[in-house]
């Protein structure tokens, strides 16, 4: 079953969910299981939301109309997916940027992939600042800090990255916060995957 959900930001009667119930009705989705919210997305508090994912069963597809009507943030928006992906649910994006997405599809659950992958490097960018850090200050002699790691993230991006042929192996290293030694490790000149890098994709 398609189950539908729409959300607007005002509460003061200036917006409408009624583009966005159009959309999900020519869908096909009945009206009765369209589920709606007049609250700001970065908020918890959101009751038609958590209707909406109470009602989900196993085999159904959250639709929604653009992918910033589910999440708070690209992190809350993937945990949700991943959630709803454990439950046997899919999520279908109408339009917007994120109309690629359909996770019932193998061609979705690679873009929604991407997203997964870009959530977790930016949870890394604080990190991934110090690891400079630790690296200037090991160029000037001085030593310390946790060793360099490989995380998932870093696998998809690095993979991504050694399939471009303009890609320099030495920058990206210098981007990710790895040595060369650790980067060949995990993923081959082409971008293919190696066996430490399998190892480290399957842990997830």
């Amino acid at each position: 079953m398609n189950i539908g959900y729409a959300r607007i930001s005002k509460q003061d009667g200036s917006q409408s969910t009624q583009l966005q119930i159009d959309a999900l009705t020519e869908f096909g989705i009945d009206r009765e299981h369209i589920y709606e919210d007049q609250a700001s997305g970065k908020k918890d508090d959101r009751p038609g939301l958590h209707a909406c994912l109470k009602a989900l069963r196993d085999g159904d597809t959250l639709v929604i109309w653009k992918l910033d009507r589910l999440g708070r943030s690209l992190r809350h928006l993937v945990n949700t997916v991943q959630d709803l992906d454990n439950r046997g649910v899919g999520l279908k994006v109408l339009t917007g940027q994120g109309a690629t997405i359909d996770t019932t599809t193998p061609a979705g659950k690679l873009v929604f992939g991407i997203f997964a992958a870009l959530s977790e490097f930016e949870r890394e960018l604080i990190s991934e600042r110090t690891i400079a850090g630790l690296v200037s200050a090991r160029s000037r002699g001085r030593k310390g800090g946790r060793p360099f790691k490989m995380t998932t993230a870093k696998v998809r991006l690095a993979m991504a990255a050694m399939g471009e042929r303009e890609t320099k192996v030495g920058e990206l290293c210098e981007e990710l916060g790895i040595t060369r030694q650790t980067l060949y490790r995990h993923v081959s000149p082409k971008g293919e995957l190696r066996e430490d890098g399998i190892k480290l994709l399957n842990k997830k």
